[in-house]
């Protein structure tokens, strides 16, 4: 286990222990930790150097993303906030330091339509040889529960047969990001593609011992890999291609395979609105369902409407970019 090394390494190690103590989980605390106790490292720091004027100086010095430096200087504040009250330090030396500004990241949203366009172009590109059927469907399945259960690329991956639940009409998730386990229902029509799946790779492997549910090769789950390259080329069938933006401070996202969970959640809001129903309302059942620590992270979604909002505000962007 990586440790900090620099002269406060005891204080950072009491800090972090603190942290978990009340319920945070580890790799949200210490990576902005590991950074200072680095950057203390790397310049030798000491006590008396700890001013506003050394922390301005590292903020200049972190190449980093300004979301990720201002990560750091929140979590370094905390720190010293901590030290305070244990009576380590008098004041907090990040009092007047002021974060960089943000910029702000809209993800590539699909429409119901072009996601609909894409897994059809998914499912027309499956290879009928004998060699590669049951592979290709696999990649299909794993696509379409990203699309139509707005799972994580990773979660369909790790699933073995005996988290599906035909009888249910569900699957159950374990050991996701936030290690919270979830049972989650399938739609109807993912559960009837996946039947066929299974009923395929009886037909033709009989013997198969492969415990995952989207059986790679050699008894091993997919990769994450083999489901990103047909998703990329997938996009550019359908002309979706397009690459990341950064205009001002904000950074619009090309589509990745992440962005179908994102339009999941987008998308099913708007359906909840158009049914006349509040949002809000649905929010602490949709961040169960996605498996969200806090229902206030699905919320983050209410601020994208949709696909055409997006649309219209790289235009607006662009506009405002060349406007003397």
């Amino acid at each position: 286990m990586r440790r900090f090394e620099s002269f406060m390494a005891r204080n950072l190690s009491e800090y972090a222990a603190y942290r978990q103590r009340l319920g945070c989980v580890k790799k949200a605390i210490k990576p902005p930790l590991y950074a200072f106790d680095q950057y203390l490292n790397v310049h030798k720091a000491t006590w008396e150097q700890l001013q506003p004027a050394f922390f301005l100086q590292m903020r200049a010095d972190i190449r980093k993303h300004p979301n990720t430096v201002n990560k750091i200087l929140s979590s370094v504040h905390s720190f010293f906030e901590f030290l305070v009250r244990r009576q380590i330090c008098r004041v907090n030396p990040l009092d007047d330091i002021p974060p960089l500004p943000e910029r702000f990241f809209i993800p590539f949203v699909f429409t119901p339509e072009q996601t609909d366009q894409l897994l059809t172009n998914i499912c027309v590109n499956i290879r009928h040889c004998q060699k590669h059927l049951l592979f290709d469907m696999a990649i299909y399945l794993a696509m379409a529960m990203l699309a139509r259960c707005g799972m994580r690329i990773n979660e369909p991956l790790r699933l073995c047969r005996h988290h599906f639940r035909p009888d249910e009409g569900s699957v159950y998730i374990e050991r996701t990001k936030f290690r919270k386990d979830r049972l989650i229902p399938v739609p109807q029509k993912v559960l009837d593609e996946l039947d066929n799946y299974l009923a395929a790779r009886n037909v033709c492997c009989p013997e198969d011992q492969n415990p995952y549910l989207l059986a790679g090769r050699k008894g091993r789950p997919l990769k994450d890999y083999h489901v990103r390259s047909v998703f990329h080329r997938a996009v550019e069938n359908i002309g979706l291609k397009q690459p990341k933006r950064t205009m001002g401070n904000m950074t619009f996202g090309s589509p990745v395979p992440h962005s179908l969970r994102h339009s999941y959640a987008i998308n099913t809001l708007n359906r909840i609105k158009a049914r006349g129903i509040s949002p809000q309302q649905a929010l602490p059942v949709l961040a169960t369902y996605m498996g969200h620590r806090k229902y206030q992270y699905t919320a983050a979604y209410l601020k994208v409407k949709d696909a055409s909002d997006i649309a219209g505000l790289i235009t607006f962007t662009k506009s405002q970019s060349v406007v003397k």
